[in-house]
């Protein structure tokens, strides 16, 4: 698929994906939501890729919101198969990933923005990020995950007021409410998450899937957490990364993990 709104840089594991609509300050649009869901697809199964940061181009925006000309006039119908298409297609879909999404948010993420980046299995920020829900003040809730999300990360309290208020914090408050992990530099941020995604990288990668499935449990409605704890953690020991852990660790060197 040839890509219009994004590209993809790869570096020894790491794949970097850039949202790159910089006059829309990255907005996301259904086109933009297609591609992305070709690209993390096409990224997940790529065996050569462990590590995926999700980022928007430029110094001003990660993705400033959604692309609000393509809704304006929608009918209620339309309004609910166009968050249900993108949560499926995109959010949900990045939540369920098997390989690790860092967002490397570097400026605003706002709406739609914030909500991809809650999508993503950590955030860092950089020291001029600003994070927000601000649907209300258009007459709408946030519609791609956003009131199931942010609670989650940040405690009801918090998330009642941000999305109410319509509020924006800047990335300390962000890392005060445990929003984002870390607070760097812009200059700063893709070296980074480049370290993190070769901290990532020294471990299993049928461990990490199965631990992403096992904490996404934990908020699923009906899924038992610790039954599927259970579950994931029996089935580590059919791979050959834990054959391979295991005895690199009685012979005291390194594990060399091929992620089977």
């Amino acid at each position: 698929m040839k890509y219009e709104n994004i590209f993809i840089e790869h570096e020894k594991g790491i794949a970097t994906l850039i949202i790159n609509r910089p006059t829309k300050l990255n907005a996301l649009n259904k086109a933009t939501i297609h591609e992305l869901h070709h690209a993390f697809y096409a990224l997940e199964t790529n065996a050569e890729v462990k590590v995926i940061v999700l980022t928007g181009s430029g110094e001003k925006a990660f993705v400033a919101g959604a692309d609000i000309s393509e809704f304006a006039n929608f009918s209620v119908e339309e309004g609910t198969q166009l968050a249900k298409q993108g949560q499926e297609l995109l959010f949900d879909f990045v939540e369920n990933l098997k390989t690790p999404v860092i967002a490397a948010i570097n400026g605003f993420a706002l709406g739609g923005g914030l909500e991809l980046a809650m999508a993503c299995h950590f955030r860092v920020a950089s020291d001029n990020a600003k994070m927000g829900l601000p649907e209300v003040s258009l007459g709408v809730i946030p519609g791609y995950g956003g009131t199931q999300r942010l609670p989650q990360l940040v405690g009801k309290g918090r998330a009642m007021e941000m999305i109410m208020t319509a509020g924006v914090i800047n990335a300390e408050e962000a890392k005060t409410y445990g929003l984002v992990n870390h607070v760097v530099p812009q200059t700063e941020l893709a070296a980074l998450c480049y370290g993190i995604g070769q901290k990532i990288m020294k471990n299993s990668p049928v461990a990490i899937s199965e631990a992403i499935k096992a904490i996404n449990a934990n908020f699923k409605d009906g899924v038992d957490g610790f039954e599927t704890e259970i579950k994931a953690f029996g089935k580590c020991f059919g791979t050959e990364d834990f054959r391979e852990g295991t005895t690199a660790f009685l012979e005291k060197r390194k594990a060399e993990f091929k992620g089977n």
